[in-house]
């Protein structure tokens, strides 16, 4: 199988690079400025085992790569608020012998969130979800840094909404012979929520920094809690801390080959980059949207989606609001929902 990487930044460009390195066709799509770079130098992909270029047929959209073949495997790695733009350019692509990318290839989602599954499914046939545990960087257009050791990934992959099939299976039998774990599970869903729930953490790291402090991480308990507190009312089920640690049990060690320390993850570097859009609507918003709709409050993800959208819209610089300021912003939004919802007299 061929498999076309549609967004090949830092989770994309990790997973084109490793299949490239275990001997599979693999196409490159991106823009601008790192789709110049891709196509003049090569991806630059940084491991703890060393830096390697792989010069593959990177292209800007569908036009560019001509018609699809039948055994092609679409990748959808862009950032969510993406999705859609991508979708509509990829889904009427012409495949040879007939018919379309949308009818009869498959699409896997490799992205944080739960919705562009179902923003898929409304164009693709067969859609495929993944959780994405995979530290990534794009350091700089063309170069794209994996730290991960012994394991550069565990995505765990299943059809959506539900259900495993061949196709599953073969493309994880190939994502476990370049450095993944692909673990093909039926429920994959209940992986995406709990991992949800730990990417509402994003928006308080792109605005304040690395969450290392007692405050941040304080406040974080807080903003997940909200988070489950939704789920339980929707009755969405998702995978608890000890089925999780299990499933890593040390297969992923952040091991920066240039002895750094971690950087900040796809919401701040989406800050770093000045790109002008952020990923909160889809994280922090997914539980503003489901609290809405099941009457549950959730002032400190309406909070930080809020802030979040305003950081990438004004291009403000990634942690710049101090930890402290972000708290007593969550205070007040908090002690406001609750004088909101107080029994008048």
């Amino acid at each position: 199988m061929r498999y076309i990487i549609i967004g090949a930044g830092a989770v994309g460009g990790a997973i084109g690079g490793r299949l490239a390195e275990a001997g599979h066709e693999v196409a490159l799509v991106a823009r601008g400025a790192h789709y110049e770079a891709l196509r003049t130098h090569g991806l630059r992909l940084m491991t703890s085992e060393g830096t390697r270029t792989h010069r593959l047929p990177t292209v800007d959209g569908p036009a560019a790569l001509g018609e699809l073949r039948p055994d092609d495997v679409l990748v959808l790695a862009v950032k969510t608020q993406d999705s859609e733009a991508a979708l509509e350019a990829w889904g009427p692509a012409p495949v040879a012998g007939g018919g379309t990318a949308a009818e009869l290839l498959p699409l896997v989602c490799a992205q944080n969130g739960v919705e562009s599954p179902r923003i898929a499914l409304r164009r693709f046939r067969r859609v495929y979800g993944v959780c994405v545990w995979l530290p990534a960087t794009l350091v700089e257009p063309g170069a794209v840094s994996a730290a991960g050791a012994p394991l550069t990934g565990i995505l765990h992959l299943g059809r959506h909404p539900h259900g495993t099939d061949e196709t599953a299976r073969r493309i994880a039998a190939d994502l476990e012979k370049a450095h993944f774990e692909a673990p093909v599970v039926p429920d994959v869903a209940r992986w995406q929520y709990a991992k949800l729930l730990g990417n509402l953490a994003n928006a308080i790291e792109a605005v304040s920094g690395v969450l290392t402090s007692e405050e941040g991480l304080a406040l974080f308990a807080r903003v997940r809690a909200e988070g489950e507190a939704v789920l339980a009312a929707a009755d969405i089920a998702y995978t608890g801390e000890e089925e999780q640690k299990k499933a890593r049990d040390n297969k992923i060690r952040f091991e920066p080959f240039d002895g750094s320390e971690r950087g900040g993850g796809s919401s701040w570097q989406s800050l770093d980059r000045g790109t002008g859009t952020i990923e909160a609507d889809y994280l922090n918003g997914e539980i503003v949207l489901l609290g809405r709709l099941h009457g549950v409050p959730t002032p400190l993800n309406e909070l930080l989606q809020r802030l979040a959208n305003t950081f990438a819209r004004e291009r403000r610089a990634a942690g710049s609001l101090p930890v402290a300021e972000l708290v007593r912003l969550a205070d007040e939004a908090v002690a406001f929902v609750q004088e909101e919802r107080a029994p008048r007299p």
